[in-house]
């Protein structure tokens, strides 16, 4: 049994990486990347985000053109483990348009988080 969890846990991003077990959603943020259609360029470095993201209330309030990044931070209720999920996409006509998942488990965006609500 624990190895299916284990194979399931592969394709869920809201499952613990650790115990195998759904995580729950503690924190959801939406916030403005600095670039618009056909410029976006992937970082896996946190600070570049850290340091560019805009925080918005709303997708509404994105100007048209200019990509959004939802921040949805997970933790697991059974071990502890925390993850933060960094969704990049293009707002299109009430559509999301993804382009990239980025996970950082260390507690990168605590900080920021704290300091942005």
């Amino acid at each position: 049994m624990k190895m299916l969890k284990k194979i399931q846990s592969i394709f869920h991003d809201d499952w613990c990486k650790k115990c195998y077990t759904k995580m729950d959603v503690f924190d959801r943020h939406l916030y403005m990347l600095p670039m618009s259609v056909g410029h976006y360029v992937s970082h896996s470095d946190a600070s570049y985000y850290k340091k560019n993201l805009y925080k918005v209330t709303r997708k509404a309030d994105i100007p048209t053109g200019m990509y959004a990044c939802g921040i949805t931070r997970y933790k697991c209720s059974k071990c502890g483990y925390r993850v933060t999920k960094l969704s990049i996409f293009l707002p299109v006509r009430d559509q999301e348009k993804y382009e990239d998942f980025l996970y950082f488990e260390d507690g990168e965006f605590d900080e920021f988080l704290l300091l942005n609500r």
